[in-house]
């Protein structure tokens, strides 16, 4: 099983969302969006490298017309143990924070 860091699932949850429109600026905004965290795009692609090389995720690069403006995007797509990593990770959250939320919302109204 792969270990994910927070930010890491963040990428990994916007990627599978975008499906095949998975692109740097796509993805910061879904998490910029979702999160309200603004996120950098240095660290977008520090990450997908980093998720890439240990087999997370693949990338292709988008096919533009002769003469298309401006450069082909990078596409990433979901492995499959990008995704088994992803559920695992989601999974446990689950299963720790089962029945516990009433009592987390309680002790942060202080």
């Amino acid at each position: 099983m792969a270990n994910l860091g927070e930010f890491e699932q963040l990428i990994l949850f916007s990627v599978l969302q975008l499906e095949d429109g998975a692109y740097g600026l796509a993805i910061r905004e879904r998490i910029e969006e979702r999160t309200g965290r603004v996120v950098s795009a240095g660290a977008i692609y520090t990450t997908l490298g980093r998720l890439e090389r240990r087999g997370l995720v693949s990338s292709r690069t988008e096919q533009r017309p002769a003469g298309g403006p401006g450069r082909p995007r990078k596409l990433y797509r979901l492995r499959p143990d990008g995704a088994r990593a992803l559920r695992d990770a989601y999974t446990t959250i689950q299963k720790m924070a089962g029945g516990t939320l009433s009592k987390l919302s309680e002790l942060a109204e202080g």
